[in-house]
């Protein structure tokens, strides 16, 4: 190819290079940006949901105990087990709040409390465009009311919940597992839960259906090695130690 095609494809680069200007849509483009990924505080909208997680918490202070924003400029609110149900009537209920949409309803453990589950139901506002996340603690036998009556969205969710960590929704109106098998033992989200389970299901060929029996491990397919890696040479180490050479100090 001819330098004077080179020249050529060069300047229409360049040209081309120019007329480009990116562009960011609901979003400032800032070369001094060191983490554009990282949503921006908002203090204004931090002050904004303060002030709503008071007044919520004012108006049923018996059942709140704590208002918090997280970092990403989400509002928590923290109540007592006894207070799922007025408090989740309350903001689907109330003008000033209307979080008609349960979007989620989760659960956590965490075995070194004394109440070890936690149940989050993450809240929707479509009318004022805004989130709430609600949490509340319970333990294996303590149950907690259920708010199918109030979200019908909360009968599978809750459902789950109960799969898998085993948390009791009272006044539930159909409770039963949802994920796991029929005959499932255990609730397998438990962190004290074991990997290989309780119960194994498998096609048994005399009796032409699924069968369910207790999970056995033969012995052949372990194998335990505790000893360290620095151990499986005890020759190595005693040659290596003979031949260190004591360093003399001068005089």
């Amino acid at each position: 190819m001819a330098a004077s095609t080179y020249r050529g494809l060069f300047s229409l680069a360049k040209q081309a290079s120019k007329s480009f200007v990116p562009r960011v849509v609901g979003a400032r483009l800032c070369s001094t940006d060191l983490h554009p990924t990282i949503r921006p505080v908002d203090t204004v909208q931090r002050q904004t949901l303060s002030e709503f997680g008071q007044y919520v918490a004012e108006c049923l202070p018996r059942y709140v105990q704590k208002v918090q924003i997280t970092a990403g400029n989400e509002l928590e609110v923290l109540i007592a087990p006894e207070g799922v149900t007025p408090i989740i009537t309350f903001l689907k209920d109330h003008t000033n709040a209307q979080f008609t949409c349960l979007c989620d309803l989760c659960g956590v453990d965490m075995p070194s409390r004394t109440y070890r589950f936690e149940v989050v139901y993450n809240l929707l506002s479509v009318r004022f465009n805004s989130r709430i996340r609600v949490k509340t603690y319970t333990d294996e036998l303590t149950p907690v009311d259920s708010i199918n009556d109030i979200h019908k969205a909360a009968n599978w969710y809750e459902r789950e919940v109960w799969d898998m960590y085993g948390v009791f929704f009272a006044n539930h109106p159909d409770l039963r597992r949802i994920l796991t098998d029929y005959g499932f033992e255990g609730h397998p989200f438990r962190k004290d839960f074991p990997l290989s389970g309780y119960v194994e299901c498998r096609y048994d060929d005399e009796v032409k259906r699924v069968v369910v029996e207790p999970i056995e491990l033969a012995q052949e397919f372990r194998k335990f090695d505790l000893s360290a890696p620095w151990e499986q040479f005890p020759n190595f180490r005693e040659h290596a130690a003979a031949e260190e050479v004591p360093i003399k100090e001068e005089k």
